[in-house]
């Protein structure tokens, strides 16, 4: 029953954020950048397992990974505006971000950082 609960309270946070920005493009993207999903996963990390270096794992890993997905924001836009279709787009996007999440854990390894 709590998965079910994490999954519509999830997916009414995905639809709010598009309904949002059919509307209003500038607001959908500050609602979607905020870490919403994050703060929702640590909420339920923490509610079932109640373990704080589980959590500290969980959000240091966190942080390490939101920065290879970051450049997706940039290229996505740059290829649509160059007429790249947004299909070709998104895959792009996605394909830049798993090879720079791939970087990061090689990058993380060499530095110490437990992921």
């Amino acid at each position: 029953m709590f998965f079910v609960l994490k999954a519509v309270m999830s997916g009414i946070l995905i639809a709010a954020v598009s309904t949002i920005a059919r509307r209003y493009p500038g607001l959908g993207a500050l609602v979607a950048s905020l870490p919403l999903i994050s703060v929702f996963g640590m909420i339920w990390l923490w509610l079932e397992t109640h373990d704080p270096a589980r959590m500290e794992a969980h959000v240091g890993a966190t942080f390490w990974y939101v920065i290879p997905s970051l450049p997706m924001f940039l290229l996505i836009p740059w290829m649509m505006r160059h007429g790249v279709s947004f299909a070709l787009s998104l895959g792009a996007g996605c394909g830049l971000t798993v090879g720079l999440y791939l970087v990061m854990v090689w990058f993380s390894q060499r530095m110490g950082v437990s992921l």
